[in-house]
């Protein structure tokens, strides 16, 4: 994999410690800025609804820019929100600042990910996404600890602090390692589009397509399932399995630690075999849930699902990234931006739908019950859709057309 990939993967691991950082500074920005904790914890909703929103809507912006001129530019952003934020001593200020810093990790993100699908050469796609989506692993497993700690050495505002640092190396590695070309030309369609216009609707139309509609689908309804049980992994460790509350940071680790492998691992063989992995995998990751929901109450299970948990998630859930690139060849702007709006749906819907089921009084258990149920559905949504695209090119074959290649399941 060239340089340039691990590069920006190290931007992203500064954008994913600062999205989940929150978690274990909000008491203490709350107590500085004099708001309830509550209030303070909009300042997470502000950052998620920033990225579903942001995603489309950066990308479609820098669509006549340079990847690298585009990277540049959300990177710097955030980077420079990110020192006001340190700074302010104002709640609405930092609330603003969430959402602009939101707004250009979508955008980076989305960027990012035709860019590293586009230097790592055709075919590649899978081992690319895994080089990005372990700077997100690697954030819930040394990041967000680190700026928890930061938080309580120095303040919550020496993990901002800490994440401009992180920042800056990156974007002089954009500089001098991201061709300042990369990803200007377009694919298929798109190169027939005259005008920005036109090259706009002629993404929109190869996105909607049945098979990256699915594939997006199936992205958010795992996702949903993953951070649906990581939101409430913390009390389900203490409350429900006796876990002391001295080790909550060891297993929010060991997911990460296992949503790192599970990248790893996927990167090298979704290109190949993505059908055998996302089927495999969503399978496995269903009938974990099951059981994590079944044996939560003993730790000597629990635990190592918990590692196992966070590799089928992520290993799952980089490869319909991947996919989506594929089936978005003819939306090189929008595939990514696509990817990241859906997981990012997912990432607020799924613990939305937890705290639902939580809060019938039945303690956290339900809410592991709701991830299984999630992936249950992506399962039978897949099946479904990979059924019927089989039909459809039985179809087009009786028929003596050719099939065009957008059938409903993963290639």
């Amino acid at each position: 994999m060239p340089l340039a990939l691990y590069l920006l993967g190290l931007a992203v691991f500064a954008q994913g410690t600062s999205e989940f950082m929150l978690s274990g500074l909000l008491p203490d920005i709350a107590r500085d800025l004099h708001v309830s904790v509550p209030m303070a914890s909009s300042l997470t909703s502000a950052f998620a609804v920033g990225m579903v929103v942001g995603a489309p809507v950066m990308a479609l912006a820098s669509m006549r820019w340079s990847r690298r001129n585009a990277l540049l530019f959300f990177l710097v952003l955030f980077l420079l929100v990110h020192v006001v934020g340190a700074l302010t001593s104002s709640f609405w200020v930092l609330l603003a600042t969430r959402v602009v810093a939101a707004l250009a990790n979508a955008g980076f993100l989305a960027v990012a990910l035709v860019t590293a699908a586009s230097l790592a050469g055709p075919g590649a796609k899978g081992r690319a996404t895994s080089v990005l989506l372990g700077g997100v692993t690697l954030a819930c497993v040394a990041g967000v600890p680190g700026g928890a700690a930061l938080g309580q050495l120095w303040g919550w505002r020496s993990a901002f602090w800490a994440v401009v640092v992180v920042s800056v190396p990156a974007v002089f590695a954009i500089l001098r390692s991201v061709p300042a070309g990369s990803g200007d030309g377009s694919l298929g369609e798109v190169r027939e589009a005259s005008g920005g216009r036109g090259r706009v609707r002629a993404e929109f139309r190869a996105l909607r397509r049945p098979r990256p509609l699915v594939i997006l689908a199936l992205g958010a309804l795992v996702n949903g399932a993953t951070f649906c049980t990581f939101t409430y992994l913390a009390p389900l460790a203490t409350d429900v399995s006796g876990i002391g509350a001295g080790w909550v940071p060891g297993v929010l680790a060991l997911f990460g630690l296992g949503s790192f492998l599970g990248v790893t691992v996927a990167g090298r063989i979704a290109d190949k075999r993505p059908l055998p992995v996302l089927v495999t995998g969503s399978l496995a990751l269903f009938l974990g849930w099951v059981v994590c929901a079944l044996t939560a109450g003993s730790p000597a299970v629990f635990l190592p699902l918990i590692l196992v948990q966070g590799a089928l998630s992520f290993g799952v859930g980089s490869t319909l990234i991947a996919q989506a690139l594929y089936a978005g060849a003819g939306a090189p702007t929008l595939a990514g931006a696509g990817a990241t709006a859906a997981f990012n749906v997912g990432a607020a819907l799924g613990p939305w739908l937890g705290g639902v089921a939580i809060g019938a009084g039945s303690g956290y258990r339900p809410a592991v019950w709701v991830s299984a149920t999630l992936v249950a559905l992506a399962l039978v949504t897949g099946g479904a859709a990979l059924s019927a695209g089989r039909h459809a090119v039985r179809r087009r074959e009786r028929s003596g057309l050719q099939a065009p290649g957008d059938t409903y399941g993963v290639s």
